[in-house]
């Protein structure tokens, strides 16, 4: 009785949060072929035209290519135009509740009376281009790890990549930053496409991230891959040797679809995780608005699911599992945008594919994650992994150097 009783409350208080951002728009499907030209959309889109595929169709041949050939849709050429920048941090939020509008407010009457300092974020021009010139401007808060203490060992330099939730502001994650700076992993704290500084001038939230339009969607993943890994390119550029990503709800899939391309990202947390992008875009109670739209156009869960697979954690259980790697797994019972089911199963994925990780169970909701207590237990748990993990990555790369072979030495004859 009680746990029912318990169950009820939670689900009514992440009803709540869900439920009280009124700027949620639905907008009607669209498919997007255009987001998606160099990869096919221009080719089926013109077979569309003429009448020899339905637009459905058309959009699943296009998954059923990323997916068939991940490293030609996901690769990219690195930027050329990395530099850090000292600007004054801002909000960017994405509701408009009236404290939060206020404390946008405050942000900006603090940085322009000079009582705010200048804080260091990596710019570049993203790998992959949208019509949107202020989401192509790649913006990452540079988190430098603390100098080691004198006389502690010599380690390898650490670094994490940390992406937030959709719709996330743009303080969201930068405690944890902090923490791990702290014990000497350096982080960037990765604004996703259409997030924060990125987001597009007409919009109030992060719309064009996740949306009815299918293609503009696929897009968004690929450019955040893109970006986590042109990251990593610029941190092995400043010496770093061992890499790690920590993504929360929609960030986790990025996480996951960057780390199963690229076998650097040796460390992976995953806050609330799901194997199939469009099971969570049509059953989730923060995407109802998008849902809306795919039920008016005639689509249902199964056909929604197909038209994701591109982007879908499940599609790469196979390349994530091929590379050793340490990986957290967090989900919460009472989600109600995750559903529970979905989370349990990436933990049987996980187990099909062999994949070593450690997994962890919030007794609350998705969006509760961010209330009191919750949200200690989630960053102490993802906190002390990493920390856990980098260490043991420390010692075995302090291990193999002192068992590897000494160079030979050579000597070189000289002429007077």
């Amino acid at each position: 009785m009680s746990m029912g009783l318990y169950a009820r409350w939670m689900f009514a208080w992440e009803t709540a949060l869900t439920t009280r951002d009124e700027n949620r728009i639905e907008r009607p499907l669209e498919w997007g072929f255009d987001h998606l030209a160099d990869f096919g959309g221009l080719e089926l889109a013109q077979r569309v035209e003429r009448g020899e595929l339905t637009s459905f169709d058309a959009m699943v041949e296009l998954n059923q290519r990323i997916v068939a050939n991940p490293h030609s849709f996901f690769d990219y050429v690195t930027p050329t135009d990395f530099r850090v920048e000292m600007r004054h941090p801002e909000l960017f939020p994405t509701n408009v509740r009236p404290e939060t509008l206020e404390a946008e407010r405050e942000w900006h009457r603090r940085a322009e009376a000079g009582e705010l300092r200048r804080e260091p974020f990596l710019r570049f021009t993203s790998p992959v281009r949208t019509p949107y010139p202020e989401n192509d401007l790649v913006n990452a808060r540079w988190y430098p790890e603390n100098p080691p203490k004198p006389g502690s060992a010599k380690k390898p330099k650490q670094a994490m990549i940390v992406m937030p939730q959709w719709n996330a502001d743009a303080f969201s994650h930068n405690a944890l930053c902090e923490i791990f700076q702290k014990f000497g992993v350096a982080s960037l704290r990765l604004s996703k496409p259409y997030h924060d500084i990125r987001r597009p001038e007409e919009l109030e939230r992060s719309d064009y991230a996740v949306s009815a339009n299918i293609g503009r969607t696929i897009a968004a993943c690929r450019q955040a891959v893109a970006d986590i890994r042109a990251c990593i390119d610029w941190l092995s550029a400043q010496g770093y040797e061992q890499f790690g990503v920590l993504g929360t709800s929609l960030g986790s899939c990025y996480g996951f679809v960057a780390a199963a391309m690229d076998p650097r990202i040796r460390v992976c947390t995953f806050n609330h995780a799901s194997t199939w992008f469009g099971d969570v875009v049509y059953t989730g109670q923060s995407t109802r608005h998008i849902r809306a739209a795919l039920d008016h156009a005639g689509l249902t869960q199964d056909t929604t699911r197909e038209l994701f697979t591109g982007i879908s954690p499940m599609s790469y259980m196979t390349e994530f599992a091929a590379a050793k790697r340490r990986t957290l797994i967090i989900h919460a019972t009472y989600d109600l945008t995750f559903l529970h089911e979905f989370s349990l199963d990436v933990l049987r994925n996980f187990d099909a594919h062999h994949v070593s990780y450690e997994h962890k169970e919030l007794p609350c909701g998705h969006y509760v994650t961010g209330e009191f207590p919750y949200k200690y237990m989630d960053g102490w748990w993802m906190g002390s992994f990493v920390w856990r993990e980098f260490r043991k990555l420390t010692r075995e790369a302090l291990e193999a150097a002192e068992t590897a072979p000494a160079a030979p030495v050579t000597s070189r004859m000289t002429r007077s």
